[in-house]
């Protein structure tokens, strides 16, 4: 009888749990994404023209090779392009990556608008030519469009512009594009030390990374300032399995291959991995929750409640809510025997891991390491490095950003999320506390398939407002005063 009166009270205890819940969700107005870019198709077309030309020119980074009279090329097309920037600005070129310097009234809150030059290279058959530059279907296509020529040109534009008019910033401005951040190389870090050797600490950085995404998450519409506070730690592993080798008309047991395939199936079936809600990920849900269907505003409105149920559901209907949870692993490449009829002495698997706060590169790599020895596997970390420091999503750089994405984005909510890719923004928080991850574009879904893949492009109505953003980041400090 104990036992049921224990079972009644607990069911009675989760039914005014709900029944909070539900007066809460009740009581929270739902709310849509109004913003969509204004039309200006003067401006738009005029910026596309420029855009175009900027991805014409091919910027490829290479890690085997740097050619720099290709970054130097880029360069002089910018020089033309923006010859104010040129005229006024103090530039500094170190190895093909570039760094301005626009001196404003005072210098103790500096900012840094940043994307990189390089892009990845263009493989397969496209629509329109990868380094075309194609203007077509309101759109400027081909390699670099989207990630993330787009902004270079965007933050260019608006000083060029605000130059010509005359303007001189509140605060110091700094522009910053290297050429290696496609493969984490060394350019960014060498601006970064230029920057040190001056004795800059930047109040706020802003770089690509986030940007306004249409439909970020299943079932939440419209489009939202996705703007990244910490990007995930990563790693390349190489797991190999050894044997002595043979014909392989006479198989032995437990061979290379079969090994590295029973441990590759047993962490996409048991992820080894712990799921958790870090603050930024649960701030993003909250913010996101007015925006959704009735049966989401319950579960991302009352985390306090619906947590534990959504960590385990998030990991099985979305891969991008799953790697905003936990540490991620994916198996990318493999080797094994030469012929058809030889055992491998020797066979290998790669992996990318991304690792999260709650179960970082330590932790992670010896998980993995751990589960490989289960499988006779030897572990080889080829190259790897931790989660990076949150951004403050309370503190006054983050709180700047927010208001002047409002002020130029009317009816475009903001919202927190976790970079699970990577970005240069990392080399900056040696020097910055406040390194934000936003491009101030519209990616709707054509152009997230497209980033590194085929028929990259960006719509260029959304490029006035991008020059505008960067316009008013740039003044938001006179505003403050």
């Amino acid at each position: 009888m104990i036992v049921l009166y224990i079972l009644l009270g607990l069911l009675a205890l989760l039914l005014l749990l709900l029944l909070i819940a539900l007066v809460r969700t009740l009581l929270t107005p739902a709310r849509r994404s109004t913003y969509v870019p204004a039309p200006d198709p003067e401006r738009a077309e005029r910026y596309a023209r420029t855009l175009s030309r900027m991805v014409a020119c091919e910027t490829v980074s290479d890690p085997e090779d740097p050619q720099l009279d290709k970054f130097l090329g880029f360069h002089r097309l910018l020089e033309e392009l923006f010859p104010l920037v040129h005229e006024k600005l103090e530039k500094t070129e170190i190895d093909g990556n570039l760094l301005f310097f626009w001196k404003g009234e005072s210098r103790d809150k500096s900012i840094v608008l940043m994307s990189h030059q390089d892009v990845v290279p263009a493989e397969g058959e496209w629509l329109h030519g990868p380094f075309s530059g194609d203007i077509a279907e309101g759109k400027v296509w081909g390699r670099g469009a989207s990630d993330t020529k787009c902004s270079v040109f965007a933050f260019f534009q608006a000083v060029e512009e605000l130059l010509a008019a005359g303007y001189v910033p509140p605060q110091d401005v700094y522009l910053s594009s290297s050429c290696t951040e496609e493969f984490a190389g060394p350019g960014c870090p060498k601006l970064v030390a230029e920057l040190k050797r001056r004795g800059v600490k930047p109040f706020l950085v802003c770089d690509e990374g986030g940007g306004i995404i249409t439909d970020p998450i299943a079932g939440i519409k419209g489009n939202f300032a996705m703007m990244g506070v910490f990007e995930k730690g990563k790693a390349d592993v190489k797991f190999t399995a050894r044997s002595n080798g043979g014909h392989a008309s006479a198989p032995p047991a437990h061979t290379p291959i079969a090994r590295l395939a029973a441990f590759e199936h047993s962490v996409e079936t048991r992820n080894p991995f712990k799921v958790g809600f870090e603050p930024e990920v649960a701030a993003m849900f909250k913010g996101l929750a007015p925006y959704a269907s009735f049966g989401m505003r319950l579960l991302f409105g009352n985390l306090w409640l619906f947590k534990p149920l959504l960590l385990k559901v998030m990991p099985s209907i979305s891969s991008q809510g799953a790697a905003m949870l936990r540490t991620t692993i994916a198996f990318t490449m493999q080797s094994g025997s030469d012929a058809c009829n030889v055992m491998p002495q020797e066979a290998a698997v790669w992996a990318n891991m991304r690792f999260i706060p709650h179960q970082g590169m330590d932790e992670s790599l010896r998980i993995i390491e751990d589960l490989a020895q289960k499988h006779d596997i030897e572990t080889q970390v080829i190259l790897a490095s931790d989660y990076t420091r949150a951004v403050d999503i309370h503190g006054p750089a983050w709180q700047r950003a927010v208001r002047v994405v409002e002020k130029t984005f009317p009816g475009l909510p903001a919202c927190p999320y976790v970079m699970t890719g990577a970005t240069d923004a990392r080399c900056y928080q040696e020097i910055c506390d406040t390194c934000i991850r936003f491009a101030p574009v519209v990616y709707g879904p054509e152009q997230m398939q497209g980033m590194h893949g085929l028929n990259e492009n960006i719509e260029y109505a959304c490029l006035p407002g991008a020059v505008d953003f960067y316009k008013n980041l740039i003044d938001a400090a006179r505003e403050e005063v």
